[in-house]
């Protein structure tokens, strides 16, 4: 997976918030996550990974229940920062 292919997802997860149901704070940490993942991608540097990627399975598992499709779009993004092996 590139990271071209990951901004596409992390594209999706901002229309789906965009779509509204979330509370601000909600929408505040799903933001600083895009945020935090789109430097980890442009980093050159050893940029440490896992506490972006623990967060974002936290914000998931939070989403499962009530926000379906948003928890969705959300592991897909794990799953390919897995798969490039972040």
């Amino acid at each position: 997976m590139s990271n071209s292919e990951v901004r596409k997802l992390l594209g999706r997860l901002r229309d789906e918030i965009k779509k509204g149901g979330l509370d601000d704070e909600t929408r505040s940490m799903v933001r600083q996550l895009d945020t935090d993942i789109h430097t980890l991608l442009e980093s050159d540097s050893e940029t440490e990974a896992d506490p972006i990627v623990e967060r974002a399975r936290e914000i998931e598992a939070d989403f499962a229940s009530e926000h379906p499709t948003t928890a969705g779009i959300l592991r897909e993004v794990i799953a390919a920062l897995a798969r490039m092996g972040i």
